[in-house]
């Protein structure tokens, strides 16, 4: 079982839209997955769920969300499972929750704490890995997609020093290569500073902790113009800026120039905006990929459609080859 968190601290990347896809198509390939909505927005969960999931989900206040499973674990009371939503046989999902953000605070503190060596502690920053590890044994899952929100906060932090694999979703633009600095250098004080609370860790805990070896997977390039599959100019001015960047920033490399984001083995994928297909996936409630001509992708829509699927398929075969 691999765990793959796609973070960004810039919003707006296609961040959500990509965990959505990928979740889907590994489905597709037969490949046992999980995606897990840990972004307080909770856009992954409605685009999986019906107005009406939605609607007998929140506002009947079913105890289906990823705060059920937290809250439990910080009264100090036993663990629970967390509820799995099953879209299909080998697509499950958990659902987030706008309340999720007022766990923050916990976490902070919980992070302060345990250079005390406290069990409690412990037990709360360690949380999210408690968590994926029992749902990911019962549903058999090969493959754990998180969607974190675009901040550098707690909840993120304890996200990160839980997973095996980040990946970066990026535009081509000044503020993506900021969030690529900003987030590098953040990933990497999580890392020491984790490492850290480690050999404090207390003899008799009874939870498995986070064991550190989070890996840079590479970063997706989104939403650019396609013109003959390459980028148009307007973008390369940025876009050639990211290799170098990632590779200081997150990677700690300074001395090893790329010339083209082309040429650049950290890019996952240069991924273009379905632009006309994304309305119709929105209200059918599927991945773009699998729109059929009842949905509205007819003409030129169902060759869009065929595309995409190479792309995605293309781009999730990219991942389990970055995250093996």
């Amino acid at each position: 079982m691999r765990t793959i968190t796609f973070f960004n601290n810039k919003g707006g990347v296609g961040k959500t839209t990509t965990v959505y896809h990928v979740a889907w198509m590994l489905s597709e390939l037969g490949i046992k997955t999980i995606a897990i909505d840990l972004d307080p927005q909770s856009n992954l969960t409605s685009m999986f769920l019906t107005n009406e999931r939605l609607e007998e989900v929140y506002e009947n206040t079913a105890p289906d969300t990823i705060l059920d499973a937290i809250t439990p674990i910080v009264n100090g009371d036993p663990a629970i499972p967390v509820h799995i939503e099953q879209v299909n046989e080998n697509l499950g999902v958990i659902l987030g929750n706008l309340a999720l953000s007022t766990f923050e605070d916990t976490l902070s503190d919980a992070w302060l704490k345990c250079l005390n060596g406290e069990i409690y502690s412990f037990r709360i920053t360690s949380i999210f890995k408690t968590i994926i590890d029992e749902a990911a044994q019962r549903f058999n899952a090969q493959v754990i997609l998180i969607d974190v929100g675009p901040n550098l906060g707690a909840i993120n932090r304890a996200v990160t020093i839980s997973s095996d694999y980040i990946i970066m979703p990026v535009a081509s633009d000044l503020f993506s290569l900021q969030g690529i600095k900003n987030l590098g250098t953040t990933l990497n004080l999580w890392k020491r500073q984790w490492d850290q609370r480690k050999e404090l860790k207390p003899q008799n805990l009874t939870v498995r902790i986070p064991e550190n070896n989070t890996n840079p997977a590479g970063y997706i390039v989104m939403q650019y113009s396609a013109k003959e599959s390459r980028p148009v100019k307007s973008y390369l001015k940025w876009a050639n800026r990211i290799p170098n960047v990632f590779r200081e920033f997150v990677l700690g490399v300074s001395n090893d120039n790329v010339s083209t984001i082309e040429s650049d083995t950290n890019c996952i994928a240069l991924l273009k905006h379905y632009r006309s297909l994304a309305p119709m996936s929105m209200e059918a409630h599927k991945p773009i990929f699998l729109l059929k001509p009842a949905d509205g992708a007819i003409g030129a829509h169902a060759y869009a459609v065929q595309k995409s699927y190479d792309d995605f398929e293309k781009l999730t075969r990219k991942i389990l080859e970055k995250c093996p």
